[in-house]
């Protein structure tokens, strides 16, 4: 069966109609889901990180949000071309980020066609190895000026929670990383559009626990992400 005009304008948001209609039939299926969480594998580094933030993230969705979420993890490799069927992907690490070519070109293809990535430095700081070497790795594919630190102003901090700019992580100041509160995350926009948000704060650590114990905490500390997610759907 083929998606009702208003899923296919769902996926067309999240990946340009160009590549929606380079999309397996299979692929298409998954729009029963608005919404499912990808984690990009990649051939350097360690990509398997924070293994609990995506089900907390999840449930942070499905107890805010109205979207049809698949509660399950899809964990694909970057150079597996089914990832430009993902809503949304998620890429972290500690360690040295260097995209072979067959992940270099989906990459650059997911991002042009309106795809959105959420890239996050487990070592929250700007010159620790996976920093370097991802920067290096998007400007030799946006340019060099083409990550860019986003303003207060932008809509991500208030597509669904209201925030006055990025909100600060646990780990920032724990003796870790350059011991600094980075006070800005960057991005790649296409054509306006948001297609990557890097951030050297460790969000993905921040939100690894069990659900169940988000309970314990005086602030939900996944809202952010839920405004991430929300934007990435919406824009």
């Amino acid at each position: 069966m083929s998606p009702s005009p208003a899923r296919r304008r769902l996926l067309q948001l999240a990946l340009g109609a160009a590549a929606f209609t380079a999309l397996p039939r299979a692929a298409r299926a998954r729009t029963e889901y608005d919404f499912w969480f990808t984690r990009l594998m990649y051939e350097s580094g360690d990509w398997d990180v924070d293994q609990r933030m995506p089900s907390n993230l999840i449930t942070s969705l499905v107890d805010y949000t109205s979207l049809r979420v698949d509660t399950k993890e899809h964990v694909l490799p970057l150079a597996d071309p089914r990832m430009l069927a993902a809503p949304f992907c998620y890429l972290a690490g500690h360690k040295l980020v260097e995209f072979n070519p067959d992940e270099r070109r989906n990459f650059e293809k997911y991002v042009r066609n309106g795809g959105f990535v959420l890239a996050d430095d487990c070592n929250h700081d700007i010159d620790g190895l996976f920093a370097m070497s991802f920067e290096a790795q998007m400007a030799s594919i946006f340019g060099k000026a083409a990550l860019q630190k986003l303003p207060k102003s932008h809509p991500v901090f208030s597509s669904f929670f209201r925030f006055d700019g990025p909100p600060a992580t646990g780990f920032e100041l724990n003796g870790w990383g350059d011991d600094l509160v980075h006070d800005y995350i960057k991005g790649i926009s296409i054509d306006g559009r948001l297609g990557l948000l890097y951030s050297n704060k460790d969000y993905g650590c921040e939100w690894d626990y069990d659900w169940r114990n988000k309970r314990f905490l005086a602030e939900d500390n996944t809202k952010f992400g839920v405004n991430i997610v929300m934007y990435a759907m919406t824009n």
